[in-house]
């Protein structure tokens, strides 16, 4: 069976096609406009290589496997970093949710920076990408030391800067509280008030359903009550009946 190669000829086969859209202008008919990929397939054309190109293994093959798996798919690219940042904001999730700075220029800031000065960085806020490039640091510039040192002594480096941070936060709050600032309500504060405007239409909620969950067991009961007194009457008549029907005849 022939292979089909109609998907590698897709910018010939367009081609006639528009060229028969020439035709049709000559002849006063409106032609159809290019697609928008055609100048972009013209000047990158498909390969002309049937044959799936093998990946770069970065890992040697498994001596044991039988039969190779994967081998056309790309390989994982993995950087040192990966497993500390990991293991940095599983240890602090709420790192995660300072804001942070998004600007980038080629995407290696860290590596363009001092780290045998510490965590602080002029124009770098501190956050937990400075604990994983000061580990890497140590990592490669102390002889010895471990991961768990390296990020040992990052992070306690890192909690004293918070701390400091903490520190002056709360100073500042009060010099501007002892002036007549005021700051307004925190977050905690309105989080409380919508919890409990929440709590109030709850409440009012919960006391209508009871209002009407005890109006028809009411209205349910009063049913209950009076079934017995037609109950007792169909009884007595259908009673009188049947003693009237047994009693014996009187003679005449």
């Amino acid at each position: 069976m022939g292979r089909n190669f109609r998907a590698a000829r897709v910018y010939e086969t367009v081609r006639d096609f528009l060229e028969t859209d020439v035709v049709k202008r000559a002849a006063g008919q409106r032609p159809r406009k290019p697609p928008a990929w055609f100048s972009a397939v013209q000047m990158i054309p498909p390969t002309e290589l049937l044959t799936r190109p093998h990946s770069i293994q970065h890992s040697p093959p498994d001596a044991n496997a039988r039969r190779p798996h994967n081998i056309y798919r790309p390989t994982k690219i993995v950087y040192p970093e990966d497993q500390m940042r990991y293991q940095f904001y599983k240890d602090h999730p709420w790192e995660l949710a300072r804001p942070k700075l998004l600007l980038e220029h080629d995407g290696k800031d860290g590596r363009h920076r001092d780290w045998s000065k510490g965590l602080r960085q002029p124009g770098m806020a501190l956050s937990g990408e400075s604990v994983v490039q000061r580990q890497l640091w140590l990592l490669e510039n102390t002889p010895g030391m471990s991961v768990a040192e390296a990020y040992d002594a990052a992070r306690h480096e890192f909690y004293k800067l918070r701390q400091q941070e903490d520190i002056t936060r709360r100073i500042a709050v009060e010099e501007a509280r002892y002036v007549g600032a005021y700051f307004g309500k925190g977050p905690i504060q309105v989080s409380m008030i919508n919890e409990d405007k929440a709590y109030d239409e709850w409440r009012v909620w919960a006391y209508g359903h009871i209002q009407k969950a005890a109006a028809l067991q009411e209205q349910g009961s009063a049913q209950v009550i009076g079934t017995p007194d037609v109950l007792d009457v169909d009884v007595d008549d259908e009673g009188a009946a049947a003693a009237a029907s047994e009693a014996p005849a009187i003679p005449q």
